[in-house]
């Protein structure tokens, strides 16, 4: 009696095993890491990097970490993340500042400031000019492909968004803290991405490895970044020059 009870407990052990192995296939699991900033070497030409306009090194927030899976795995990049998507102007400010949306998405950017807005962007993401439009109007932008978008207005040059594009639903934003989570990773292998506004890869081998994933949590470890200029900090208008210094933004 003892025997069947115990064999009992144990095929009961192993079916429950099983079912959590089962829930964890069908739903995924949680990819984390931590994001750890530090100061830039000096390149080889021996110039350091610029800081900040702020002065202080950048924060190991708004780091965007994908996972591309190595193998179709037939899962839109809009699964869990529906839309819409706005990019408000107001205050003279784009929200929010950092947007990551499915590519193939449409992005409103509605103008809430009693003036005028020139939102564009000329970067390698998605390139485009919406030209001037005023107080209370909207206007849209498909961003059809993978990339990252920088987007400034031709008028106000303290204005500045980014808009990040992924062709995969695996990505997660890190914290103040550096924490980041990427949930909902079913099993598989993956290649890992890794995009910043004011920092680059310290090893890039390291920040575009492949990453598998099974039936149980992983933790990336460190994902060091060292700080570069930040780009919309340093930008130019949709002519490519400097904004005006004695421009009095009266529109």
């Amino acid at each position: 009696m003892i025997r069947c009870t115990r064999s009992l407990i144990a095929g009961l052990a192993t079916i429950v095993a099983l079912l959590h192995a089962l829930g964890a296939h069908a739903q995924g699991v949680d990819v984390t890491a931590h994001v750890t900033i530090q100061k830039a070497a000096e390149s080889m030409a021996g110039m350091a990097m610029k800081k900040s306009a702020a002065g202080a090194m950048a924060s190991p927030a708004d780091v965007v970490v994908w996972l591309t899976p190595l193998k179709p795995d037939g899962n839109s990049a809009s699964m869990g993340h529906p839309g819409p998507f706005r990019l408000v102007q107001k205050d003279k400010m784009f929200t929010p500042h950092l947007l990551v949306v499915p590519a193939g998405s449409s992005v409103e950017f509605p103008n809430l400031d009693p003036f005028f807005h020139n939102v564009f962007s000329l970067f390698n993401g998605k390139r485009f000019d919406l030209g001037l439009y005023e107080s209370g109007t909207t206007r849209a932008v498909r961003f059809d492909r993978e990339g990252i978008s920088y987007i400034f207005c031709n008028i106000h040059p303290e204005m500045g968004a980014v808009v990040v594009a992924l062709s995969t639903p695996y990505w997660g934003i890190s914290t103040v803290s550096g924490a980041v989570a990427v949930h909902g990773v079913p099993p598989g292998d993956y290649r890992m991405h890794v995009w910043s506004e004011a920092a680059r890869s310290a090893n890039p081998v390291e920040t575009e490895r492949v990453v598998q994933v099974r039936s149980a949590p992983v933790h990336l470890g460190e994902i060091v970044l060292e700080g570069a200029i930040d780009p919309i900090a340093h930008h130019k208008n949709k002519f490519g020059e400097d904004y005006r210094a004695d421009h009095q933004h009266s529109y």
